[in-house]
């Protein structure tokens, strides 16, 4: 069972976010191709960073096997396009600033740093196929490899 208000094999529900650059983006928009999802906790920092730039590095390999990137966190757009362009990423990344589609992916949790208690984003990947449906799931990622785990994974479905 996926922590998620849905499980495996099931279709996601459409939800709607502004991105950097400005726009607004929906899943829906990206129906027949596969999606991957990745929410991650904060802009600029260490391993969201080096999620990011992991990413980026196989965008060109992942748009090939006919898969969009989609990053997501709480962060406002202003600070989504700094860090697009400093980290010169290709994909949008989607601002959850109410963490509503971080709730509906079960992805928004308590988490504990330092002793200090707080909720935020449990950093995990999902990955969407062309008709919408949930097909695979990371949670609590780890940053090193998981990029080439997520192309693995888009590589298998042929």
């Amino acid at each position: 069972m996926s922590e998620a208000g849905f499980q495996l094999n099931d279709r996601v529900p459409d939800f709607r976010l502004p991105a950097s650059g400005g726009e607004e983006i929906s899943l829906s928009d990206f129906r027949g191709k596969k999606v991957i999802i990745y929410f991650y906790p904060k802009n600029m920092t260490p391993a969201c960073t080096q999620e990011a730039c992991d990413f980026r590095d196989r965008t060109g390999e992942l748009h090939a096997l006919g898969a969009v990137v989609l990053g997501i966190s709480t962060d406002p757009v202003r600070s989504h396009d700094r860090f697009r362009e400093k980290q010169n990423l290709s994909f949008p990344l989607l601002s959850d600033v109410e963490h509503r589609v971080s709730e509906l992916f079960g992805v928004w949790q308590w988490k504990k740093l330092y002793g200090r208690e707080y909720e935020g984003i449990v950093r995990s990947t999902f990955l969407i196929d062309e008709e919408g449906r949930l097909i695979k799931e990371w949670r609590k990622v780890r940053v090193k490899g998981h990029a080439d785990e997520v192309v693995a994974a888009v590589k298998s479905l042929g």
